[in-house]
């Protein structure tokens, strides 16, 4: 899973995120996804979701192990 594709992105996943504010650094957030806020079914920078705690950043790809 790359995050451009809707159809891979499922609430209650664990995914890594990049956050607005770290777009230009790149750091990844992990979280579980509460909402998916793309409607399109591929975004080329990756599907836009709401993460459980608030956070809302675009998919990057799976959590590593251990995070979330």
């Amino acid at each position: 899973m790359n995050g451009q594709q809707r159809n891979e992105i499922r609430p209650g996943m664990a995914v890594a995120v990049v956050l607005k504010k770290d777009q230009r650094s790149g750091r990844l957030t992990c979280g579980i996804v509460k909402d998916i806020l793309t409607s399109a079914p591929f975004h080329s920078r990756g599907i836009k979701v709401r993460l459980a705690d608030g956070q809302i950043g675009r998919v990057q790809g799976p959590a590593p192990e251990g995070d979330a």
